[in-house]
């Protein structure tokens, strides 16, 4: 490989780590305070998506506007369900968290059948950010640079909010000892509710952005990130938005240097990556032992 086909593959990967670390920072915040396992999740992205491409169409184009708008309405969906259902199964084992959450997933895969059809539906571009720049030779989307720039400014966005504000503390008090935050006076159920929303948007943000990346918009696309942040948060260390960041950067790198050499086992080798992390730091990267 020469260093211009060496430089592409690296983009592409960054490009496709960032666009993974958008979904699983949601899904990693949620669990990290609430301590669910939000399998819908890709629900959210998929919803952000859908939300996004119709709010852009009824405002003539303006994909910013739709970015802004999309999120915010799954931000009520994301409440609603917080509110009244998963509020109750805070307290359950796992696997009750799991079915419920992939119960919503059924039902928004055919929300979304009922509204917006089951085809496929073409993803516009976006003004400013479509075409290519020449990079050492060779053509690379200009949108793709515009993710890799999105990804780390969203996690020191993250970073900043956790670790450096009054409400950041909260979180993080509340996170490790619900009952001496409770004690306190912190209204932990309000919190929450406040933290499921925050990561349910980010996962829309995730779906909005994903508008003119992916291509094309198709009920279930949820499904297939999910499994791949899910990935990523097991390899960084569930709960540990640091570690996702870095699990995202190693999957997507390792994606796109499987799918240049080794296309037939692309995913195969993301899985073989997660299996020996969990078998020789079963944590992850930066998660606690429990």
């Amino acid at each position: 490989m020469n260093l211009e086909s060496l430089v592409h593959v690296c983009l592409a990967g960054l490009s496709t780590g960032m666009f993974i670390w958008l979904v699983a920072s949601g899904l990693t915040l949620i669990f990290g305070v609430l301590g669910v396992l939000n399998f819908a999740h890709g629900s959210f992205y998929m919803l952000g998506a859908y939300c996004a491409f119709t709010a852009l169409k009824l405002m003539g184009g303006n994909f910013w506007l739709g970015l802004l708008v999309g999120p915010l309405v799954v931000c009520a969906v994301g409440f609603v369900i917080e509110r009244f259902f998963l509020r109750h199964v805070y307290g359950l084992e796992l696997p009750y968290q799991l079915l419920l959450t992939f119960a919503f997933v059924l039902l928004f895969d055919n929300l979304v059948k009922i509204i917006w059809g089951a085809g496929s539906i073409g993803s516009p571009s976006v003004p400013g950010l479509s075409g290519s720049v020449n990079i050492l030779g060779r053509f690379f989307p200009v949108y793709n640079l515009f993710i890799i720039v999105v990804g780390p400014l969203v996690a020191l966005g993250l970073w900043a909010l956790i670790e450096k504000t009054w409400y950041g503390r909260i979180i993080r008090a509340a996170s490790t000892e619900r009952e001496m935050a409770a004690a306190i006076g912190v209204r932990v159920p309000a919190l929450f509710t406040g933290v499921f929303v925050f990561g349910t948007w980010l996962g829309a943000v995730g779906g909005a952005l994903a508008v003119p990346y992916i291509g094309l918009l198709t009920p279930g696309m949820g499904e297939a990130i999910i499994i791949e942040a899910f990935v990523v948060a097991v390899i960084g260390g569930l709960g540990s938005l640091k570690g996702a960041f870095l699990g995202a950067l190693v999957i997507g790198l390792l994606s796109s240097f499987g799918t240049r050499f080794l296309p037939a086992f692309d995913m195969f080798l993301t899985f073989i990556l997660m299996a020996a992390v969990l078998l020789w730091r079963p944590q992850g990267f930066f998660g606690k032992a429990v």
